[in-house]
């Protein structure tokens, strides 16, 4: 647990533990939940398929490939629930293949029509 204030920037790190100095990583989805075990019913999008959700979101430099930093801004869910759960997915890539997931972006993905 981490306490922090309502608007309080939330820093965070993440580091791929690996001897291949060839790997990368990149946040690809992370989502907040008011509950631990449910991050489908009532959620809260920070960045989804690389795509930023949040306005308070940003990226800091990190001079490693294995090691990603971000920062958003703490909120609280509606009704007064006092805690945040946070679930992060995070991509491993090799470093300098540009057809991999990590250098893709931002994906959005289009809908399709409903056939008859």
């Amino acid at each position: 647990p981490y306490c922090v204030d309502i608007n309080q920037n939330l820093f965070l790190e993440a580091y791929l533990h690996s001897s291949d100095s060839n790997l990368m990583l990149f946040v690809d989805t992370c989502v907040a939940s008011p509950t631990p075990h449910n991050f489908t019913t009532v959620t809260y999008d920070i960045i989804r398929n690389g795509c930023v959700q949040d306005s308070t979101y940003s990226t800091y430099y990190s001079p490693y490939r294995h090691i990603v930093r971000f920062k958003f801004n703490a909120f609280q869910f509606i009704h007064n629930n006092p805690l945040v759960y946070l679930q992060c997915e995070l991509v491993v890539c090799r470093a300098y293949d540009y057809s991999s997931r990590c250098y893709q972006g931002c994906i959005t993905r289009s809908k399709r029509e409903a056939s008859s």
